[in-house]
């Protein structure tokens, strides 16, 4: 079994903002899946699906949490529990998430690590410790002549040029995530190779 969450914030004011990309990730997911529907649970919504690669098929939970970003730990440490995921190591545990650290639309994985000022993977730490996989999914910080916090920043839309490629953004981080249900933690070398921003 593995588990895959989405990070982002709840509702429609959030819902095209650069801090929930992780959540778009994981609707695309589910769709391209074929996912049932998503339900309520564990402070979140969460599906649960098979998909096939390789020649097998893995089950996998995917999990957006409702806390808001600061109180994701909340959602993500019952679904550990009720599914039974190892949440260290890397194998079974996958976190998609907003990465301000790395140009908009490069896509990295690595496993463990601090969290950087990332809200959401500081409370999923404080749950459960640092050792879990991540996808990075780059957006930038904010331009010099940028007028605000960082925070302000994140929950802002995609400006019309980020939004006409995330998209791609998006497929390339599913991609990520499917190789890392393939290979676990052995995926990295693969997806950081692939990842880079094209261009």
């Amino acid at each position: 079994m593995k588990l895959v969450v989405g990070l982002g914030n709840p509702g429609p004011r959030y819902a095209k903002t650069r801090h929930n990309v992780g959540f778009l990730v994981v609707d695309e997911l589910a769709r391209a899946g074929g996912f049932p529907e998503w339900r309520e649970k564990f402070a979140g919504e969460f599906t649960k699906g098979r998909i096939s690669l390789d020649g097998h098929a893995e089950d996998v939970v995917l999990l957006k949490p409702q806390t808001y970003m600061n109180d994701s730990g909340r959602s993500v440490q019952p679904a550990i529990a009720f599914f039974h995921v190892a949440p260290q190591g890397g194998a079974e545990l996958l976190v998609v998430h907003d990465e301000l650290d790395l140009p908009f639309a490069d896509v990295r994985l690595k496993v463990g690590g601090g969290h950087a000022g990332h809200n959401g993977l500081r409370s999923i730490i404080g749950a459960l410790g640092a050792d879990f996989a991540r996808v990075r999914v780059g957006i930038g910080r904010p331009p010099p002549d940028f007028r605000g916090e960082v925070a302000d920043f994140v929950l802002q839309d995609f400006d019309p040029v980020e939004s006409a490629s995330i998209g791609d953004v998006v497929s390339r981080s599913v991609q990520a995530v499917r190789r890392w249900i393939a290979k676990g933690p052995l995926a990295a070398n693969e997806t950081n190779a692939r990842g880079r921003k094209k261009g």
